[in-house]
């Protein structure tokens, strides 16, 4: 099942010149968050990316980085486990703010 978070808030970030065109991140990304453009990786869906680190812990020329931890994906976590923090500290939006939204 594939899930969306809030618009323009991953870290997700991909760097074509180091981009070897390899598709492991295809491969590992639980959100096919990743398609290949002609014979380079590229990005289709950033809002759908979990910030997990997979693709970036597999990249084997370092051409993605990524923030675990720090998008709504940890915001889910924390408001299922009830736990205090924000999801991004400063640059995104505290679980309150965001129940707000809602």
């Amino acid at each position: 099942m594939k899930f969306t978070y809030l618009k323009n808030v991953t870290t997700l970030q991909l760097n074509q010149n180091k981009c070897s065109g390899c598709g492991m991140c295809l491969e590992v990304c639980p959100q096919q968050v990743f398609s290949m453009n002609g014979n380079l990786s590229a990005i289709v869906d950033r809002d759908a990316c979990l910030e997990c680190g997979a693709c970036a812990k597999n990249c084997p020329r370092q051409a993605i980085s990524v923030r675990q931890g720090v998008g709504c994906a940890y915001a889910v976590l924390v408001d299922k486990f009830n736990l205090k923090g924000q999801c991004c500290g400063d640059t995104c939006c505290s679980l309150e703010d965001y129940r707000k939204e809602s």
